[in-house]
């Protein structure tokens, strides 16, 4: 009986199942149904609100760039909040009554198009709730706005601004190497923008929005943090100083002889001989940090072809347009104005490499300074002759007149005195070939542009001797420099002292670092001497770079580039103020002055320079005056309208420290302490000063060689755009032999 029940309860049950699973299957394909309805008539719609409603609530805080301040704490470079004006077309649609009044808000004070937004808010008046009007606005471009849609009972609604923050410099192309510049998304390229990029950048905030469980809207912010401040070494009255007399100097000689700027690259560095801090850097041409792509500033510039080499054509007016429909061309020509001169570009220093020679001769002890050589104008290695600025030869000149009137053929003998091994040694301790490490981006290395002791000859060890045949950069000769003048103390050079955060605490003091002494103190006494003498001698190559009412040490150069005997040279002065105690050095090198290739070898293109920014720069940086001023020197600072101060007791002058053509010790025909009396120059043979007869050429004041029509400077003898043979040097001092092969590394 109670089986049949059982059976008769299931097939019931059956039934019912069934029933049930045919009713859910009906209603579950039916919404299936109409979920895909949805999907394909408005799934875009939906699509479309839900990511813009993301975006609305999700928003990221942007941070504040750290300031670059220069080290009286001048803004170099900074952050300025600005505004992005977004539109709520949602917002904006909720009334009607709110969209004429937000148009013309919006055409009164921001001149936008009415029309196209009236259309846009008529096709997206349910989905668009971000939209961006107007980018990087100021506050004073915004006030207007704010002020009518913070009205009691306005009208304007839908309309927000979005923060962000846009690099400023007040300078424009004020340090605009050193500085750098950032891109658009807030990284920094070049200088000291690239290299403390981390350091200056902020971390980004979030400000997040959620429905609670009364499904308001709420909102959770995360601040942004801002990035530090830098306090850079450079002083921005010396900086300016510099730049006015590059600039100076490129008017007077742009298209000179021939079409372009006063020179294919113009550069000085000003630093602190006992800390390594860097004062002043700059470099011509230069461009505007607020304006990095606008292409006037290339005009002047050498065109430059796909492996980055001169073309022998100049940028102008009509060339211009033609290379900026070439993206890849404009971006090189770009890029060589970007890079910092001063760090990153390499060639052979000439001349000012002569106190290095010695100073490695001496501290070895293959010398002891006071030895006397025979300059007969040229001495023969390798069967090929290599010859003295002087093409009628100095004479028997001790070390130190070597140096006073840059005799090559003395600095020979003292190299090879010294050896292939010492000599290549010593340029290892001073730095030759590596980098400085300075903080800014883009140094060069330039390893594979020196002579070691297995790839060194006896031609290369002389040419070397005089500062050619390897490269260098003018940080890594200017900071070895300082080394041979502060008793050798070799420091890093550098750009920044602090690091300062938001709040104004101090993150990081930047010390001085001493990386190693290069030489005694005896011998840079020695260095000194004999440099002071450049200047101060008689017959010194470097007594135009003198600023009234001072006297400076420091060494001339000139070195003929490559390919050889093309005319072309680099001009430079590496100085130092005061004799008696240094305490600023500058370096400034004219590379290939717009001048007659006849004229372009002589070092005045680069001592008038010195000479110009030392009269201003040192009042200013409070380096007394030790010299009585003339008359003309009086009325030349007058005119200038420098600040005369000399000290209430003059300090007595060292050796080479006097007026020019004084009787003190330190000039022509007297001997440090201790030195052998050189014996006086032969009458017939070397040494003779057979162009003290030449006529003066009127127009540039040269003397003139009677015999090859060539210019001969009317003071030292030495002759310019000389022509030697092929593979010897000429008056400037080339090689020999090919200098090393390679390229300058950059550090990116």
């Amino acid at each position: 009986m109670s089986k049949r029940r059982n059976n008769k309860f299931t097939k019931k049950m059956q039934k019912k199942l069934v029933t049930l699973f045919l009713l859910m299957l009906l209603a579950f394909t039916g919404l299936s149904y109409r979920l895909f309805a949805i999907t394909r008539d408005n799934g875009e719609k939906y699509k479309k609100q839900v990511l813009s409603q993301q975006r609305y609530d999700s928003t990221t805080l942007p941070y504040r760039r750290g300031s670059i301040l220069d080290a009286n704490g001048s803004i170099l470079a900074t952050s300025e909040k600005v505004y992005n004006v977004i539109l709520d077309a949602v917002a904006v649609s909720e009334k009607e009554e709110y969209l004429e009044p937000t148009l013309e808000a919006l055409r009164t004070q921001f001149g936008m198009d009415t029309g196209a937004i009236r259309s846009f808010i008529a096709e997206n008046k349910e989905i668009s709730r971000y939209r961006v009007l107007a980018r990087r606005l100021e506050f004073e471009q915004i006030e207007g706005f704010l002020e009518k849609q913070n009205e009691e009972d306005s009208l304007v609604k839908g309309v927000w601004f979005e923060e962000e923050y846009k690099r400023i410099y007040p300078g424009g192309t004020l340090a605009c190497d050193a500085i750098g510049f950032t891109t658009s998304d807030n990284v920094g390229s070049y200088g000291l923008e690239e290299y403390y990029n981390d350091i200056l950048s902020g971390t980004p905030g979030r400000r997040y929005g959620y429905l609670n469980d009364d499904s308001n809207l709420e909102r959770t912010t995360i601040a942004a943090e801002d990035g530090n401040t830098l306090v850079s070494t450079l002083d921005i009255n010396v900086q300016k100083i510099v730049e006015k007399y590059l600039k100076k100097f490129d008017e007077e000689y742009k298209d000179n002889a021939h079409e372009g700027n006063g020179a294919n690259n113009i550069g000085c560095v000003m630093m602190r001989v006992n800390t390594g801090e860097v004062i002043a850097m700059a470099s011509y041409p230069v461009f505007d940090l607020n304006d990095t792509r606008n292409t006037e500033a290339l005009i002047g510039m050498p065109i430059l072809d796909e492996e980055d080499k001169r073309t022998g054509e100049y940028i102008n007016e009509e060339n211009l347009r033609a290379l900026e429909q070439d993206g890849e061309a404009m971006y090189r020509q770009l890029n060589a104005l970007w890079k910092n001169f001063c760090i990153n570009e390499t060639y052979e220093p000439g001349s000012v490499a002569k106190p290095f020679t010695v100073a490695a001769g001496i501290e070895s002890g293959s010398i002891t300074g006071n030895e006397s050589f025979n300059c007969t104008g040229e001495v023969e290695i390798g069967g090929k002759p290599i010859r003295c600025h002087n093409t009628w030869g100095d004479g028997t000149l001790t070390v130190s007149e070597g140096v006073e009137r840059s005799c090559n053929i003395n600095m020979i003998y003292v190299a090879q005195k010294t050896g292939v091994s010492t000599f290549t040694k010593f340029q290892h301790i001073f730095n030759m070939g590596l980098k400085t490490n300075i903080d800014l981006a883009g140094e060069s290395r330039t390893a594979g542009l020196i002579y070691y002791e297995d790839n060194m000859g006896p031609a290369e060890l002389a040419t070397c001797s005089f500062g050619q045949g390897f490269n260098t950069t003018m940080i890594q000769m200017l900071t070895g420099f300082c080394s041979l003048i502060n008793g050798g103390y070799y420091y890093e050079p550098h750009m920044v002292s602090k690091i300062v955060s938001p709040s104004g605490a101090t993150v990081q003091n930047i010390e001085p670092r001493l990386l190693k002494q290069t030489i005694s103190e005896t011998t840079s006494a020695r260095v000194r001497e004999m440099c002071n003498l450049v200047v101060s001698g008689e017959k010194g190559t470097g007594k135009t770079a003198r600023p009234a009412g001072y006297m400076i040490g420091g060494k001339t150069g000139t070195a003929e580039t490559l390919p050889r005997k093309n005319g072309e040279y680099v001009l430079s002065f590496l100085g130092y103020a005061p004799v008696d105690d240094p305490q600023i050095a500058i370096y400034v090198v004219v590379d290939r002055p717009n001048v007659p290739s006849n004229i372009m070898d002589d070092a005045k293109f680069a001592t008038r320079i010195v000479k110009s920014i030392l009269t201003e720069a040192l009042p200013y940086l409070g380096i007394f005056m030790t010299e009585e001023l003339t008359d003309d020197e009086r009325e030349e600072l007058e005119a200038l309208q420098i600040e005369i101060r000399t000290p209430a007791v003059s300090p007595s002058p060292e050796v080479g420290e006097g007026e020019e053509g004084s009787s003190q010790e330190g000039e022509e025909g007297s001997t440090p302490a201790g030195a052998e009396e050189s014996p006086p120059p032969e009458e017939d043979g070397a040494g003779r000063e057979v162009w003290k007869d030449f006529p003066i050429d009127p127009e540039t004041g040269y003397a003139v060689d009677p015999e090859t029509g060539k210019f001969v400077d009317p003071e030292t003898g030495a002759v310019l755009g000389g022509s030697f043979d092929a593979n010897a040097p000429d008056s400037s001092g080339a090689s020999p032999s090919p200098s090393p092969s390679g390229t300058p590394e950059p550090e990116e």
